[in-house]
């Protein structure tokens, strides 16, 4: 395994699309089975040997920061908040998935790390499959049924041609999960990304520059890969976190 302790974990969102179950809290910290969505993030990033973490929030940043005050992982780690309105301005100035970014450039240093959403699981094997440090950065790809849904990797070989964001057309079926490792290189391309067509600013556009230079390699990641994202995801999450429940002996609520 490769050296890269630091991640950062973009979750400054509400989450509207959870409708009531996000209106006082983000829907990092929506609970399945008894325990925040976050929990079970924080605890594969952990056990798979990331020891650095940064959290970037916004939305009811109290209350991300009182979960994190009864969060407890067996071992050594640092977690830490920041928060991308109070560094950025508002979201109506400024907004995207490449923002998150935009604010840990103190943290990163000249550092190689892990990027990856607060919204979506990743396994402990798969999280442990990006940590390779080497001059390319990467973008981890999971073959999916419906790709039209998603942003589609093209590729050559190893290297990243571009990103297709929801095709029209059958394009591939090797989708953007959201989860990449970077280098210091990213941090040249983010000021020259512009809005998107819907306003924002776009990681895949930073993406997209570095690609043209083939400075991006693809990772495909093998067990499994999940958005919660809308309030029908928290039956499917109950039913899959279930077993952690029992057999994790790492996992405690809050502090004894």
């Amino acid at each position: 395994m490769g050296k890269i302790k630091k991640v950062v974990i973009s979750a400054a969102g509400q989450g509207t699309r959870m409708l009531e179950l996000s209106k006082d809290k983000s829907k990092h910290l929506i609970e399945v089975n008894h325990r925040p969505f976050l929990a079970y993030l924080l605890d594969n990033i952990l056990e798979a040997g990331y020891t650095d973490i940064m959290l970037v929030v916004g939305f009811r940043e109290d209350v991300i920061k009182d979960f994190l005050k009864k969060y407890i992982f067996n071992g050594t780690y640092n977690i830490q908040t920041i928060n991308q309105f109070e560094v950025l301005g508002p979201k109506e100035k400024e907004y995207g998935t490449a923002c998150p970014l935009k604010c840990v450039k103190d943290f990163v240093g000249r550092e190689q790390f892990i990027s990856l959403v607060g919204d979506n699981f990743y396994s402990v094997d798969d999280l442990k499959s990006m940590n390779i440090e080497d001059q390319y950065n990467y973008v981890a790809g999971f073959e999916n049924e419906h790709p039209e849904k998603f942003g589609v990797l093209l590729a050559e070989g190893e290297m990243l041609k571009e990103i297709i964001e929801k095709p029209k057309e059958f394009v591939g079926n090797l989708i953007n999960t959201s989860l990449y490792k970077f280098t210091k290189d990213v941090f040249e391309k983010l000021p020259l990304i512009e809005k998107s067509e819907r306003g924002e600013y776009e990681i895949t556009d930073v993406i997209s520059l570095l690609a043209k230079e083939k400075k991006v390699k693809v990772k495909i990641i093998k067990d499994n890969w999940m958005d919660f994202g809308n309030p029908s995801d928290l039956e499917k999450f109950t039913t899959f976190l279930k077993p952690k429940i029992t057999n994790h002996k790492l996992q405690k609520n809050s502090n004894e």
